[in-house]
């Protein structure tokens, strides 16, 4: 599916990327932004009004001009998502809120970040309902590329559909994806999973050096390795920390800035033992997360204090760090009345995340910690993309790992981002657990402050509670993943938000 409105995963987006622009991207190698389609842009005193700068001369892969009508028709498509389409406009809530027309179980208007887009000229004039940190760096979400208008309506680019536990997509989607990138589609051969990019000669900045970008799903490790080392790949992502020495030798690995979090996930909606903050503080003080990261992530991975990296504003080492001690997680399950205690352990297959490149053995390390301060373990391992996800979104484990790389440089991206602390409604049972309620407003009042000082300033404090009186997750580490490339493949440049650039590569003898 390769219509990034739709998508939530980095797998997803990898493709996009080379395909797809928005308004503002991020400077190479770094979280920054920069102008994109948007050539510049100017905000009121307030940050409520945005005047972006179309750039000129832009034309989509179906050769239609970009223009400020075009950006708005996106924006507003967006925000017009409806049933099986708002369902799966996943970035979109959790940046934006809600869409138009969208009411809650009372009957209220949802809250939307977005109010208006309007046509000045060359200027596309963005309207927000309230100040936020991260606009406009959201922007350059690719869930929030620009699209050509022209192949959204022709190819019935909104008509998603769901299908029991699953959906499907429109023609727009799977087979004819339209942005404005040094990229464009080509095809995608699905029994073989490999999808085929190829260079757009309109492409209004530098013209891509490679004619054809491949992209094939090889689920296993150990196989992506064999294929580059059989010269049947030029390289892969996410390579184990454990051969990061010997593929130095004979490739080049480029190593990305450590801008992502592992977490284990508490579900407390079906366990009521979870409800109890003993209890979630035993399984902190149960996992030895010192140890698995010594032993099995790279040089520069850290045991996470907080929910984010230590890069990001807000960020402070002044928080109970619920160093290991099985004897401490003992007595407080004792203390709780939960020495018979079993939860439901989901951990996922068929996946490697920049946060998590082996996920077998992360559930292997820290499932041996539960069990051995005396919790019972009912273990369900599913495909990432093919049950685990959905189990998550659907409630049905009571502990799971998920991560998250940042997609621009605020704390909000972080807490609103999977671990969606600014919509309890997920994971929290709002009716046994108020704080709920009380966090997602806490985490939407610090982005919301205007001042930068003052706004860190409620960061830091919020990043003490979340570990001393909510613990709503337990953030284990932050790790510097990889990208390795044939000796033969230069130009890439390693980012920290996996928004590597593949269309201008530069590819020498073997």
């Amino acid at each position: 599916m390769f219509d990034p409105l739709y998508a939530t995963d980095g797998e997803s987006f990898r493709p996009v990327r080379q395909m797809m622009e928005g308004l503002v991207g991020f400077k190479p190698g770094t979280a920054d932004v920069e102008p994109k389609l948007a050539e510049s842009w100017t905000n009121s005193a307030d940050g409520l009004t945005w005047n972006f700068k179309i750039r000129q001369g832009v034309t989509f892969h179906d050769g239609t001009k970009l223009d400020a009508a075009a950006v708005c028709y996106n924006l507003d498509r967006m925000y017009s998502q409806t049933g099986a389409g708002a369902t799966q406009a996943q970035y979109w809530a959790d940046n934006m809120g809600g869409f138009k027309g969208q009411k809650d179980d009372a009957g209220k208007d949802v809250p939307s970040l977005y109010k208006s887009c309007t046509a000045d000229g060359d200027t596309a004039v963005v309207k927000i309902s309230a100040y936020t940190s991260k606009f406009p760096a959201l922007l350059g979400l690719p869930s929030f590329s620009i699209q050509s208008p022209t192949a959204l309506k022709k190819y019935d680019a909104n008509n998603v559909q769901a299908s029991g536990e699953a959906f499907t997509y429109p023609a727009y989607a799977m087979e004819h994806p339209t942005g404005t990138g040094p990229m464009q589609f080509g095809k995608y051969d699905k029994t073989n999973g490999v999808i085929e990019l190829d260079r757009y000669d309109g492409y209004w900045g530098d013209k891509a050096t490679v004619s054809k970008i491949l992209f094939k799903v090889i689920p296993d490790e150990t196989a992506r390795k064999q294929a580059l080392q059989a010269g049947t790949i030029d390289g892969y992502d996410l390579p184990n920390p454990a051969d990061w020495d010997s593929l130095k030798a004979d490739y080049n690995l480029l190593i990305r800035p450590a801008f992502n979090i592992l977490y284990l996930g508490i579900d407390m909606k079906n366990n009521p033992a979870l409800k109890d903050l003993k209890v979630r503080q035993a399984i902190a003080y149960a996992l030895n997360r010192k140890d698995f990261v010594a032993s099995q992530l790279p040089e520069g991975a850290t045991v996470a204090l907080n929910n984010y990296p230590d890069t990001v504003d807000g960020w402070t080492k002044d928080v109970e760090p619920y160093d290991y001690n099985p004897d401490k997680a003992k007595q407080l399950l004792t203390e709780a009345g939960q020495t018979n205690l079993t939860l439901n352990f989901w951990w996922p297959t068929e996946v490697s995340r920049p946060y998590m490149p082996d996920p077998k053995s992360v559930f292997t390390a820290f499932s041996a910690d539960l069990q051995a301060v005396g919790i019972k373990l009912n273990v369900t391992s599913k495909p990432w993309n093919g049950g685990y996800l959905d189990g998550v979104e659907a409630n049905k484990p009571d502990l799971f790992f998920l991560g998250w790389t940042g997609d621009y440089n605020t704390p909000d991206n972080f807490l609103g981002g999977s671990l969606a602390l600014n919509n309890p409604e997920n994971r929290f049972d709002t009716g046994s657990q108020p704080w709920g309620k009380t966090l997602a407003s806490e985490v939407a009042a610090a982005d919301a402050e205007p001042d930068t000082a003052k706004r860190n300033a409620m960061y830091v404090e919020l990043n003490k509670k979340l570990a001393s009186e909510y613990l709503p997750d337990i953030p284990i580490s932050s790790s510097p993943p990889a990208l390795v490339l044939a000796k033969n493949v230069t130009g890439v440049v390693a980012s920290p938000l996996t928004d590597e650039d593949y269309a201008h590569a530069v590819i020498g003898q073997k």
